[in-house]
């Protein structure tokens, strides 16, 4: 996680997490404490970390080693309180499920996906079909960040990451794509890339389904919930699903982007997505016209 070591957005106090999560502080005295960042390993740890020791042995030598790192606390299971009465550093005890992680992690990094524009490919080769929504959205004039195992990007910095990322790396890579400028982010949703709830608590604008047949509605439905389950993002009412249809399909095949059949429909679900983002045709075959005089 070595590119993804920025800064996350927001200050915490340790009462504020115990009140939001149901955690216990110890000492109670430390609840003012402010923890700024998350680590969830002893490599990752920096100046005003709080620690998740979630699949750790937790004893005293982990909680020095944390403390002389910079880590500002440690979240540890409840049934380690017994064994850690009178820690160096504080401790919030509490168990966790990966939702909840999820959600600190979000409120830790400012809720960053609510600052960008966020587009989901789901499906088969959704890898390539994110990688022409990446192209097309830059040269629609946003700065881009994409997430894929096949490479991830803060604009046009490759991001040295480990995958499939979890729920907190991919808070950590959203934070760093704000941080960046980026205003949208395209996200190839398959194993490869995240594991399982790894978008939980990340407002996904519009969710794409890479299938190269056409869809009817209640095949797109089903599909858009599978992905909600495996993922664990919300479709809620800001939610746009989006699949190729006889206009996008129609302005891909006229703008001689590219000559393939594949590129072509890959271009096809791009703009599908944009449209269902609100973009209107006459700016998207503006910028097919410069998609097709850079290619």
């Amino acid at each position: 996680m070595t590119a993804l070591g920025e800064s996350l957005a927001q200050r915490m106090t340790l009462g504020y997490l115990c009140t939001q999560y149901g955690l216990i502080a110890s000492p109670r005295f430390s609840e003012p404490v402010t923890v700024t960042s998350i680590a969830d390993d002893i490599d990752s740890i920096r100046p005003g970390s709080l620690l998740l020791t979630t699949g750790q042995h937790v004893d005293a030598q982990l909680l020095a080693d944390a403390e002389m790192r910079g880590a500002y606390a440690i979240l540890a299971p409840a049934e380690a309180k017994e064994s850690l009465e009178s820690p160096d550093i504080p401790v919030l005890f509490g168990d966790l499920d990966t939702k909840q992680v999820a959600e600190l992690a979000a409120d830790i990094a400012g809720k960053p996906s609510e600052s960008l524009a966020v587009f989901v490919v789901y499906g088969e080769d959704a890898s390539a079909s994110v990688k022409v929504l990446a192209e097309f959205l830059h040269v629609l004039g946003n700065p881009v960040g994409v997430v894929s195992a096949t490479g991830s990007f803060s604009l046009d910095r490759q991001l040295d990451i480990h995958y499939p990322l979890s729920a907190l790396d991919m808070q950590r890579l959203l934070s760093v794509c704000v941080e960046d400028g980026a205003s949208a982010i395209a996200i190839c949703a398959d194993s490869r890339t995240l594991q399982k709830d790894a978008l939980h608590a990340v407002e996904v604008d519009v969710l794409s389904l890479a299938q190269r047949t056409t869809l009817r509605r209640g095949q797109q439905d089903v599909l858009a919930q599978q992905a909600s389950r495996i993922y664990g993002f919300a479709l809620g009412d800001r939610t746009g699903v989006a699949a190729r249809n006889e206009d996008s399909d129609t302005l891909a095949v006229q703008s001689n982007v590219f000559q393939d059949d594949d590129s072509t429909m890959r271009l096809s679900l791009s703009i599908a997505m944009v449209m269902s983002a609100g973009v209107k045709k006459n700016n998207i075959r503006s910028a097919l016209r410069v998609s097709r005089e850079l290619s």
